[in-house]
């Protein structure tokens, strides 16, 4: 990880590592929106049809979440791995709506800007699926047996209690560790696939989803090709979905909803 970041700022420089993150900016603000808002009204109509005592029923809801945030959002997604690929000196796209036109002319279209969507939309199924799943299961841990160490009082949400700050970080990075545990190879492949007609070497990847993790399977292996980065994904993802989880929580209770559970 350290010898990969000094690496990218003695070729480029320390804003290279923030490459494509306008374009991230533009994509996470819809994205969140939109797979938090269908996760509550998924799991509303979905409530109750797996039985009262299993969280199922939040798993599908989380997947269906995740499925529905993604398609609306990927175009831009492969806008900012375009984006975020480039080197100094060799750039191809000058920004987000060059970068979108360019690849939607030269590359075939509508089609192009939803490269390696099939392995996204595999691998979202697991990773928002246990993302919410994790996230809910252990909630209702902390809330059910260990409440004097993990929750406050709070009369308005069913149940009387709240999870503390420091008890939504801890169980929305666990839930991140697990989902990235589940998804990554699909995260990897996507990624070959998107960059694909950038250059040369990965090119051959680009044809379909099969053919690219058989071919990064005979490469390099599954800990060195479908799982290659994992570390510095970690790095990146439990800190993410922790703050996101906390954050929409927090963002429930200052609206007065509840976000208690029934034991």
């Amino acid at each position: 990880v350290l010898s990969g970041l000094k690496e990218i700022i003695q070729r480029e420089r320390f804003t290279a590592l923030y490459k494509g993150n306008y374009a991230q900016m533009i994509r996470i603000f819809p994205y969140a929106a939109t797979q938090f808002t269908t996760f509550e009204s998924y799991k509303k109509y979905l409530g109750g049809l797996f039985g009262t005592h299993t969280h199922i029923d939040k798993f599908v809801a989380g997947s269906a979440a995740g499925v529905t945030a993604v398609t609306l959002t990927y175009p831009l997604d492969v806008i900012r791995a375009r984006l975020a690929f480039q080197v100094a000196g060799e750039h191809l796209y000058v920004g987000i709506v060059h970068a979108g036109i360019t690849i939607f002319k030269n590359e075939g279209g509508i089609r192009a800007l939803y490269r390696g969507f099939w392995p996204t939309i595999i691998g979202m199924i697991p990773y928002a699926g246990f993302s919410f799943y994790s996230f809910e299961k252990l909630k209702y841990f902390c809330m059910k047996y260990a409440a004097n160490y993990f929750c406050e009082k709070c009369d308005r949400n069913t149940g009387g209690l709240v999870l503390t700050i420091p008890a939504r970080l801890l169980c929305g990075g666990i839930a991140g560790a697990v989902a990235q545990s589940f998804s990554y190879p699909l995260d990897v492949t996507r990624r070959r696939m998107q960059l694909g007609m950038m250059n040369h070497n990965i090119h051959k990847c680009n044809s379909s989803m099969l053919q690219t993790i058989k071919m990064i399977y005979k490469e390099n292996g599954i800990v060195k090709g479908l799982y290659r980065g994992m570390s510095v994904n970690y790095l990146r993802a439990i800190p993410m979905v922790s703050v996101s989880f906390t954050t929409y929580e927090i963002m429930k209770q200052l609206l007065h909803l509840d976000t208690g559970l029934k034991f």
